[in-house]
């Protein structure tokens, strides 16, 4: 008798289903009025939401983590004509708690030393790479040279490869990186705020794996 009651209160199968899409939908689909006041749709940004790990940033920063790896935690492929919006992105990135560690051509390039190598280099050292996309990248033989190189260091991207667009239409977005989504520049703040997030996952992804590898 007991597990027949039990049986008869027992909610139904699309009720249950109802309410998780409902909840689904409400918690993962950005709201009208935060689309239209970004100034871009969800089509036109990082479709996968962010979702950070449990890995605390303690963890990040510790002396044995797989951060130590490399000596940058992102290299920023720009054109020069967009050089001030990168310092911004820079000093954005290098003031947060993490401290990311960022490697700026016309900063960190040691003088006298060939421009190739540095470039490579600078890939090479580095956990991920954010292309800001331009209209001057576009036309920056460098730039492109400096893409293509991420791209034979990470083939697969795996999030290593930050594609940040501004100002750029979507049939200009070069198609070595269209199987990747990209970061549409509308709003500054959120755009860094986006791109922070993204180098944050990788990290945590990288100790967890390196972690999972020791034990």
């Amino acid at each position: 008798a007991g597990w027949f009651r039990r049986l008869l209160h027992k909610p139904k199968l699309s009720s249950v289903a109802s309410s998780l899409d409902t909840s689904s939908s409400a918690s993962s689909s950005p709201s009208s009025s935060s689309v239209e006041s970004s100034g871009y749709s969800p089509s036109m940004s990082l479709v996968r939401p962010i979702r950070l790990s449990p890995i605390s940033t303690s963890d990040i920063n510790a002396s044995g983590s797989a951060r130590w790896a490399k000596s940058y935690d992102v290299c920023i492929c720009h054109s020069e004509v967009d050089l001030e919006l990168v310092e911004e992105l820079v000093s954005y990135l290098e003031g947060q708690p993490e401290s990311f560690r960022c490697f700026l051509q016309l900063r960190d390039a040691a003088p006298g030393s060939a421009m190739v190598t540095e470039l490579c280099d600078a890939v090479q050292n580095s956990h991920c790479w954010v292309m800001l996309i331009t209209p001057g990248f576009l036309q920056d033989p460098w730039c492109k040279y400096q893409m293509h190189q991420a791209l034979a260091e990470a083939p697969l991207a795996n999030g290593r490869t930050i594609p940040v667009l501004k100002d750029v239409d979507r049939k200009d977005y070069p198609k070595e990186l269209r199987n990747l989504y990209y970061i549409y520049m509308a709003l500054k703040e959120n755009s860094f705020r986006q791109i922070r997030d993204t180098i944050m996952l990788y990290l945590q992804e990288l100790c967890r794996s390196s972690a999972s590898r020791m034990e």
